[in-house]
């Protein structure tokens, strides 16, 4: 497949100015796509943008994509990320890139694309772990992160499972889930008097934390067992974790 022809054939297509061997096109007001050949020429990155367009910000991300492909492409993960991407009036600190069996794009009109086609996007540095499972990167590209909107907020990683006997809530899983922050927000207060209950939760670098209520909060993890700490102080630290 001759990528270059490929893209220049895509709807509206046009050479992506400031990048060599790059095209943006876009369907209707809505999608934009602008997209890059790989330094060896036999895949291509891709980064999409639903709304809001900035030319900019996609060329900046094809830019740093290439510049990381080994570490974005060369590891077989189905999703990775690489920090230290930055572009004026954005918080976004990384660019991270998806798979073929994660993203699916192309499937329908243009399989064979498909499988040589890697999704890059900004993202921030708390959202990839590069542990991720195929499973696990699908649910984060799919449906949790959002990665074609650029106006979007953070959504740290994060795999959480609990057990309240007081609520009767709990996890339905056998091991840490993936979820959104909130739910860690939301669970840990309703601890409180929930003996034998527990909350456990895993952020983007493998540490592990787990909150009980014993009369009193015990908060446990690497660093051993704190107690005496008062709800406010387990909840700031919580959202700590998720910030690194």
């Amino acid at each position: 497949m001759d990528l270059l022809t490929t893209l220049a054939a895509f709807p509206n297509a046009a050479p992506l100015a400031g990048l060599d061997r790059a095209w943006t096109w876009s369907l209707g007001p809505v999608l934009h796509f602008a997209g890059a050949v790989t330094a060896d020429g036999r895949r291509l990155l891709q980064t999409n943008q639903r709304g809001r367009r900035d030319e900019e910000l996609a060329r900046a991300v094809l830019t740093f994509a290439r510049q990381h492909e080994e570490p974005l492409l060369g590891e077989g993960r189905p999703i990775a990320a690489v920090r230290g991407f930055s572009v004026p009036g954005y918080a976004f600190g990384a660019v991270a890139a998806t798979a073929p069996e994660v993203h699916g794009h192309h499937k329908s009109q243009n399989p064979d694309l498909t499988a040589i086609t890697y999704i890059v996007f900004p993202a921030f540095a708390t959202e990839v772990s590069g542990r991720e499972s195929m499973e696990e990167a699908q649910a984060r590209y799919q449906r949790m992160l959002s990665p074609a909107e650029i106006g979007r907020s953070p959504v740290p990683f994060l795999k959480l499972r609990f057990d309240n006997p007081r609520t009767g809530g709990g996890s339905t899983n056998r091991g840490r889930a993936l979820t959104y922050p909130r739910m860690l927000r939301q669970e840990i207060p309703r601890l409180e008097g929930a003996f034998g209950g527990f909350v456990e939760w895993e952020n983007r670098t493998g540490e592990v934390w787990r909150v009980a209520w014993d009369g009193e909060w015990v908060l446990s993890g690497a660093e051993g067992e704190r107690r005496g700490m008062g709800l406010d102080a387990i909840l700031t630290f919580s959202d700590e974790t998720l910030s690194v």
